[in-house]
């Protein structure tokens, strides 16, 4: 008997590390699902600013990109591959541009950048990404690695990625709120 289980589609939502996470890749991080299905899941993270300026490797994008104008690294996975997400208002996004969830979406960044200017409202680069196999996420998730939660489109292009992990917990209800407090090293409290 083939027994199938069906994958609710986390896509478009934010993982964020509790703090019993262990792996140092993911300390504190605000991962954005660019998708989530039976095959396995890719993401970005969001709060890792990296000191290299989108102009150092993308320069046409450069200008184009939010504050910080950094490459973010968006995982452990293929750090010399760039992911472009953009937020783009509206019903339909440009030529170059797919999708993801909302307003959120994937830019193709070998597509002229003057084409897709004008629609974007924001846009970050990354380097690499971060990846699970077919049910590796939904392992982490009943081991209580990772809180799932709802994204805004301002958690794409937040100015201040290293407070990201705490403001996108405060915002939510309940216990969950409460985690924001948590002291970055627990031994010295």
């Amino acid at each position: 008997m083939c027994r199938m289980t069906e994958v609710s589609s986390l896509t478009g939502r934010l993982l964020v590390a509790t703090p019993a996470l262990a792996d140092p890749n993911f300390d504190r991080a605000v991962v954005l699902l660019l998708d989530h299905d039976d095959e396995g899941s890719l993401g970005v993270i969001l709060n890792r600013p990296t000191p290299v300026t989108v102009g150092d490797i993308l320069a046409p994008w450069a200008d184009l990109a939010g504050e910080p104008g950094v490459v973010f690294q968006g995982g452990p996975v293929s750090l010399d591959a760039a992911l472009g997400v953009a937020v783009i208002p509206g019903d339909e996004g440009p030529l170059g541009w797919r999708r993801v969830h909302g307003a959120i979406g994937l830019v193709d960044l070998e597509t002229p950048p003057e084409l897709l200017g004008p629609a974007l409202g924001s846009l970050r680069i990354f380097a690499g990404y971060a990846g699970w196999g077919p049910g590796q996420l939904e392992d982490e998730l009943a081991e209580g690695a990772w809180y799932v939660v709802e994204s805004e489109p301002g958690d794409v292009s937040s100015p201040r990625p290293e407070t990201l992990w705490r403001q996108v917990l405060r915002r939510q209800r309940g216990d969950l709120a409460m985690v924001a407090t948590y002291p970055d090293d627990p031994t010295l409290n």
